[in-house]
């Protein structure tokens, strides 16, 4: 069965960050690409009871794409700071599930524990989110909760703010017309980057035998569909606007309609996988 959420950790949920947008999430984030999910199934070769931890899971991209690839999975937990999010991917997961079970854990990563004993992850997973968490104290979470041959996976591919195109170039400037040069992060101000490399903090850990997988994709985007993604940022979330969201999005709408091909806007991105174990594994 599905259980109920567990008590929130240390941090409350953060609704007012990602919470009105969990449905527009589920709907225009892009998903794994499908050697990437492969990937992360074939690191459970020989598991004979596997165990996922997804941090920062959004609306379970994870654990939907890896269920119909992993059968043997036997139970996922979930960990985010906004119980609206957990609340649609434990709904996504419902139809696909199984007899695998499926905790929701309201609060920050790096104070996860498992709610009972066997339940030690041989598969941790962060997509799109390790670079909002405190990076250093949840590999250490993930060194006290984890199994002996566990592996750890980082995963990525930046945005739309990031990714150089010209469509994407004059977006980004339009955001920046409203809301200031600084890319805006949310409800904690701007956002600088993580300062160190990912691969650097896992050197550091205690899963420091890393080995990096690339998957290039390339997404086709219409016009609505970036308004919907852009809706789940947060860099140009709604609530950042001051009222002025609907006159952002009829600018933006007329800007990408403008630049799209055929009703096109392309993207070409890379997918990467940070793969990591603890020295004598296989990464």
């Amino acid at each position: 069965m599905t259980r109920p959420d567990q008590p929130a950790c240390t941090e409350v949920s953060d609704e007012a960050l990602f919470g009105p947008e969990a449905a527009d999430y589920a709907r225009y984030r892009p998903g794994l690409p499908d050697g990437a999910v492969h990937l992360l199934a074939a690191t459970q070769h020989g598991v004979p009871a596997p165990v996922l931890l997804d941090l920062g899971p959004g609306t379970g991209q994870v654990p939907r794409a890896l269920l119909p690839v992993l059968h043997r999975l036997v139970h996922i937990d979930l960990v985010d700071v906004n119980a609206s999010m957990l609340q649609a991917a434990r709904a996504a997961l419902e139809p696909l599930r199984g007899a695998c079970t499926v905790d929701t854990v309201t609060g920050a990563a790096h104070t996860f524990a498992p709610a009972a004993p066997g339940r030690a992850p041989t598969l941790i997973t962060c997509s799109r989110a390790f670079h909002w968490m405190a990076r250093s104290e949840v590999l250490s979470m993930a060194d006290r909760v984890a199994a002996p041959h566990a592996v750890v996976a980082i995963m990525g591919d930046g945005s739309l703010w990031t990714h150089e195109a010209q469509w994407t170039a004059v977006l980004r400037e339009l955001i920046q017309s409203y809301l200031g040069a600084d890319r805006r992060a949310g409800t904690r101000g701007t956002y600088s980057g993580p300062g160190r490399s990912f691969q650097d903090d896992l050197a550091d850990s205690p899963f420091s035998e890393v080995a990096e997988h690339r998957f290039p994709v390339s997404r086709a985007w219409a016009p609505g569909d970036v308004l919907g993604y852009l809706r789940t940022t947060s860099f140009a979330r709604p609530a950042l606007f001051d009222g002025r969201h609907p006159e952002f999005e009829a600018a933006a709408l007329q800007l990408l309609q403008y630049h799209a091909v055929g009703g096109v806007l392309k993207e070409d991105a890379v997918f990467t996988v940070l793969l990591a174990r603890r020295p004598g594994g296989t990464a």
